[in-house]
C-alpha cells in the first residue's frame, strides 16, 4: 500500500518547494519508515460520541457509510467518511438525508513527533493523529412528528 498525501497548495508554496527535479516536496512519496508507522498505528481505547447528523453515502458491499453530524467532533471535523457499520446492523435499510442520532466509537493513534515534524516540514501539513471511526447504532429521529407536535400545540393554546 502507497500513502500519498496530496494537498492543495498556492503557487508560493509550489514555487518555494520545487526540488532539482522540478518535483515540488509535497509530491514526494512517504518515506518508508513514515509509511511503516502510520500502517501500523495503534490505537487506544474508543471514546463513544453521541451525535445527531445524516446519511450522505452507504456502501453495502463493504459496510461502510458517510455522514456528516450537525455537532463538530474533537477534531473540528463534521463529515465522517468511511465510517465502518457492524454486520449486526442491517445497513440496505439505512436512508441517506434523514436525520438520525449515532453513537459513534472514536478510536485515536497518536503519531510519532519524527513522524508530526515531517508531516509538517515536507508536506506542510498539520496532523498529530490518526482516527478510526465505528458505528455502535444509529436511531431514526422523527423529526416531522415533533414539528406536527409542536405546531398542533401552539394552535391549542390560541
Amino acid at each position: 500500500m502507497v500513502v500519498r498525501i496530496n494537498m492543495p497548495r498556492s503557487k508560493t508554496q509550489v514555487s518555494n518547494n520545487s526540488t532539482k527535479g522540478g518535483q515540488s516536496q509535497t509530491d514526494a512519496p512517504l518515506p518508508k519508515w513514515a509509511e511503516d508507522e502510520i500502517k501500523s498505528v495503534q490505537f487506544g481505547d474508543p471514546e463513544i460520541l453521541t451525535r445527531s447528523g445524516y446519511i450522505l453515502a452507504v456502501y453495502e458491499g463493504v459496510y461502510k457509510i458517510d455522514l456528516q453530524v450537525y455537532e463538530a467532533l474533537s477534531d473540528g471535523r463534521t463529515i465522517i467518511e468511511g465510517l465502518d457499520v457492524p454486520q449486526n446492523l442491517k445497513i440496505s435499510d439505512f436512508l441517506k438525508g434523514f436525520i438520525y442520532e449515532f453513537k459513534i466509537k472514536m478510536f485515536k493513534g497518536e503519531l510519532s513527533s519524527k513522524l508530526v515534524e515531517l508531516l509538517k516540514l515536507t508536506y506542510n501539513m498539520e496532523m498529530n493523529a490518526i482516527y478510526k471511526f465505528e458505528l455502535e447504532d444509529l436511531q431514526l429521529m422523527d423529526v416531522e412528528s415533533d414539528i406536527q407536535a409542536s405546531s398542533g400545540t401552539d394552535e391549542d393554546e390560541d
